[in-house]
């Protein structure tokens, strides 16, 4: 597909790209919140018609090149590699052999105050977005227009000045932060600050321990406190939570844990419980690969950032059988595997980072895990993460095999030795796959018919083509149709022959379609109409017998 040939305006509003592109996916039927009607339900997005179009085209093209066509191995022949469906409730024992029951988990805190709850690890980045903070930020004067330099020095560049901290506290922070310790007593709490403060006159402190500093009534008592990112207040002490959903099977509740089941967090479980059934039923040996694309759950405390974090998601996850010995070597070609397959998918280079964890930060199990990440607006300059390449060596084989009493061997008759295959998982998610489908093809231009548009991978994209009469009457519609009629077979396609062609180019560009075809008064007389590329803006004539013709070059491009 060709570049545009002019440079969008840098004419954006001033509301966050976020905030505009959901607004976008809800007026042109990509994504919806869940139950709306009732008032929604966080952490839960619904995909509407052209949503679910982009989304199953991007889970058919990783489909297409993971199992029906996957890519050539190191060696340059073609991986081995197939695919399953398995459920989405497993047997119980199949979480505690994978430790999802006992580990999968995150540190929690409560607000006493507002009685929101908080994944531990996540306060410090929501107190950076918090929009209370960033008004306190800005009475303090540290920082410009509420910009946080959470890693800056406070003391010695600005100093504390708790006249201001008063006024704030009694104006804007009453609305806003009404649990702050500094707003529910402020007397108290500088007073402390200043006896603090005048028994080292010379200390230093970041602006996240100010936070702390006039989040805690009495320093003595309870020392320094985090304040809430909601409401300001104070928090309990970090507590696990189980981060998996539960349920029940059978007709009649049982007293006891005997019904408990569980929603999956994730694919994978599924695939090495079918290991075996897989490799004794099918010609497969390693190394090979197990395929799978589905639903999972995980109870998110702080579901945030659209589709990003969510609650119910689709994930795409293969797990690859290899020999013990050659682990790492497919370690590294997956993981530049995957790298290459979001680029053909149209993100570009300067938006993806492949992120190697280290010693410390991954799976105590993985012997080697990089994150393909995207640099997401929320997350912009840094990345956030969009696929995990991990090497989870024989540990879920192991488990199951301990749990199971079942043995998960693999015999390879040709070298005379049994062993349990190492395993290589590009593990993607699908949901957030679309989200940096969406921020990487979001433009805005003010000189177009929609300064709003949306520049899709042309395969990827819900809509290919749209097709139009110029106006509907003088024999256009009627040609108009006959091609809608012809190309639909082919390609998804939209006949639209209301309000002007001005506007039907701006509803087709902001639903990302490639191309637009319009028959026109010559048509009748040369059997040509015009195809307006959705890119550029320009447009082509074509005879009517080459539309098709043209039309699959282009897509394929």
């Amino acid at each position: 597909m060709s570049q545009s040939q002019s440079q969008p305006r840098n004419t954006q509003p001033e509301t966050s790209l976020m905030s505009r592109l959901t607004a976008l996916c809800k007026r042109r039927g990509f994504i919806y919140p869940a139950s709306e009607i009732y008032g929604g339900l966080n952490g839960f997005w619904d995909f509407g018609p052209l949503g679910v179009l982009l989304k199953n085209n991007l889970r058919d093209a990783w489909w297409r090149d993971m199992v029906l066509c996957p890519p050539l191995g190191p060696d340059g022949e073609p991986l081995s590699i197939v695919g399953i469906d398995t459920s989405i409730i497993q047997h119980p024992k199949t979480w505690e052999a994978s430790g999802h029951v006992g580990g999968f988990s995150d540190p929690m805190q409560t607000c006493r105050k507002c009685k929101k709850l908080f994944r531990a690890d996540h306060i410090e980045d929501m107190l950076g977005d918090a929009e209370w903070v960033k008004s306190f930020a800005d009475a303090m004067k540290v920082g410009a227009a509420g910009t946080l330099q959470l890693g800056g020095f406070l003391t010695g560049q600005t100093p504390f000045d708790g006249v201001a901290a008063r006024q704030w506290a009694q104006k804007q922070g009453k609305k806003a932060a009404p649990g702050l310790a500094l707003v529910r007593n402020p007397a108290v709490t500088l007073s402390w600050i200043d006896e603090d403060m005048r028994a080292d006159p010379a200390k230093t402190f970041s602006f996240m321990d100010l936070l702390r500093y006039v989040a805690t009534e009495q320093k003595n008592v309870t020392g320094l406190q985090t304040p809430c990112p909601n409401c300001g207040g104070d928090l309990t002490e970090p507590r696990q939570f189980n981060l998996m959903f539960e349920s029940r099977v059978g007709a009649v509740e049982a007293d006891d844990d005997s019904g408990k089941v569980y929603l999956r967090p994730e694919t994978a479980q599924g695939i090495f419980l079918q290991y075996k059934n897989v490799l004794d039923t099918s010609r497969v040996r390693p190394p090979f690969g197990i395929a799978q694309v589905g639903k999972s759950f995980r109870n998110e405390v702080t579901p945030r950032n659209f589709i990003f974090r969510t609650r119910e998601f689709e994930q795409m996850e293969m797990e690859f059988f290899v020999p013990p010995e050659d682990g790492m070597k497919w370690y590294e070609f997956w993981a530049a595997e995957r790298m290459r397959w979001w680029k053909d998918m149209g993100l570009s280079e300067a938006n993806l980072f492949r992120h190697e964890i280290g010693d410390g930060d991954r799976a105590f199990y993985s012997a080697a895990t990089a994150d393909i990440e995207y640099k997401y607006p929320f997350t912009a300059p840094n990345f956030g993460e969009l696929e995990g390449v991990a090497y989870r060596t024989d540990y879920d084989l192991k488990q199951h095999q301990t749990f199971s009493k079942t043995n998960l061997e693999y015999i390879d008759q040709e070298n005379s030795r049994r062993y349990l295959p190492h395993v290589i998982e590009p593990a993607a998610g699908l949901t957030r796959g679309v989200l940096a489908l969406l921020c990487e093809a979001y433009q805005y231009d003010e000189s177009r018919a929609s300064p709003e548009w949306l520049k899709l991978k042309p395969s990827l994209a819900p809509t290919k083509i749209g097709i139009f009469p110029l106006v509907n009457k003088d024999g256009m519609p009627e040609i108009a149709e006959k091609l809608y009629l012809d190309l639909r077979r082919t390609y998804t396609c939209q006949y639209d022959a209301k309000q002007s062609i001005g506007k039907r180019y701006a509803r087709m560009d902001e639903a990302g379609t490639p191309f637009c075809i319009t028959v026109d008064g010559e048509t009748a007389k040369d059997n040509a109409v015009t195809i307006r590329d959705r890119d550029t803006a320009q447009q082509e004539r074509v005879a009517l017998d080459q539309v098709r013709a043209y039309v699959a070059k282009k897509l394929t491009d």
